[in-house]
């Protein structure tokens, strides 16, 4: 889930930094001239690029993936990149969150792609607080094609990242990410955009997992406010419960900061809800599991604090009996409470999943896809294997999947 890129990669955006320049400071301040505002509380210009720019960031990208030459073609703007704040709730309160939103210049009408970013345990590595990250470069890129691209940071980071990181916890996920849409909207009033009513919705890992929830949210609550054309979920670990069942079958797991990531968020929403901590981690994980998730270590460190021998890190009985002891019944509701039910979609779908992912694997996918056809909705929904293919190596090819589809879609 933690987003990571091959090494060519950062060669053409050494490029791109030599040829782009930062832009002005500026906060939103209400003026009387601006639209009223609702959600968005401040904007701040970050950079803006011109489109022979891109093109020539595309023309490395091709090289490396010649699907991507039907991006390039539909390169004909600048872009200018902001970060902005803006108001959510979260648990009954108040709270201020952030996002980098990325528009397309000159003239035209524009759709919105939301793209919702995989697992980050990192506070300076959130869209909004590192937009010159190298993959965050590529889908500011896709701006030039003519979408107006929202990146929420989600809560825990950015401008919220004085409280836990509430991870894979559907409500505040939903909540987020929607709040970010409708100050994305006011966003561009106040700057004079123009947005086509069309709506685009991907994300890849903990990103495809968000895509999901908010699609289902959408159309069962907000399908007048947003309209919703198209959704593509990548590698998301959709069925939470499977998930563990599945990690704690194996004799090892490579990523295990991800259920601890996960364990972590559920103590800090519920404490009381959740078994202790010395019930599902053996010592010395017990005592440092709730320790590494303050912001400052990457995925890669907290791994390496941890074990990825299943036996080492989790109690016998955790691992044997996850299913029958009544120990772990509130984790179990917890587990399949946010976890996402198939149902009979109206909106075209693609769900994308590599064959070789050891992380999140490709049976959540094949498993929900086959729950969506048993609902009715298999002429509307298609499952997209990418071959030989893993987590970390899935999350590019993903990402051209979707947004060559949602270029498709738009023309």
């Amino acid at each position: 889930m933690q987003i990571q890129t091959r090494d060519y990669l950062r060669r053409f955006i050494f490029l791109l930094l030599t040829i782009g320049f930062a832009a002005c400071h500026n906060l939103f301040n209400n003026d009387d001239d601006d639209p009223e505002t609702l959600y968005l509380v401040s904007y701040e210009m970050v950079r803006t690029y011109f489109p022979a720019m891109v093109d020539a960031i595309f023309d490395q990208l091709v090289s490396q993936y010649p699907e991507m030459a039907n991006v390039q073609e539909r390169v004909k703007h600048g872009i200018i990149i902001y970060k902005i704040t803006y108001k959510t709730t979260f648990q009954g309160e108040s709270k201020l969150a952030s996002g980098l939103v990325c528009v397309p210049t000159g003239d035209g009408s524009f759709p919105v792609i939301s793209y919702q970013n995989g697992t980050n345990t990192l506070h300076s590595n959130a869209p909004s607080v590192n937009p010159d990250y190298d993959y965050y470069r590529l889908l500011e890129a896709i701006a030039s094609t003519g979408f107006v691209v929202s990146m929420p940071d989600y809560l825990g980071f950015g401008a919220s990242d004085d409280m836990f990181h509430p991870y894979l916890h559907k409500a505040s996920t939903v909540q987020t990410v929607l709040d970010m849409l409708r100050a994305v909207k006011e966003l561009t009033a106040v700057r004079d955009i123009s947005l086509a009513n069309e709506l685009y919705l991907t994300g890849y890992s903990q990103g495809g997992w968000a895509t999901m929830q908010v699609q289902k949210a959408i159309e069962e609550e907000f399908s007048a406010e947003f309209n919703l054309k198209a959704s593509a979920p990548g590698a998301g670990p959709y069925d939470l419960k499977s998930i563990n069942e599945y990690i704690l079958s194996q004799e090892t797991y490579p990523m295990p900061y991800y259920f601890g990531y996960l364990y972590n968020s559920l103590i800090n929403l519920d404490e009381e809800a959740v078994p202790p901590v010395e019930e599902i981690f053996k010592a010395p994980y017990d005592s440092l599991v709730p320790t590494l998730f303050d912001g400052s270590k990457s995925g890669e460190e907290i791994n390496a604090e941890l074990t990825t021998d299943v036996a080492g890190l989790f109690t016998e009985n955790y691992r044997l009996n996850f299913k029958t002891d009544t120990l772990f019944d509130s984790l179990k509701e917890m587990l399949e409470a946010n976890s996402i039910e198939a149902w009979n979609t109206s909106i075209p779908t693609k769900i994308i999943h590599g064959k070789a992912d050891n992380y999140v694997p490709a049976t959540v996918s094949e498993n929900i896809y086959n729950d969506f056809v048993a609902k009715g909705a298999g002429n509307r929904v298609e499952h997209v294997e990418i071959p030989e293919t893993d987590h970390i190596g899935g999350i590019v090819p993903a990402g051209l999947i979707s947004i060559g589809w949602f270029i498709e879609l738009t023309e």
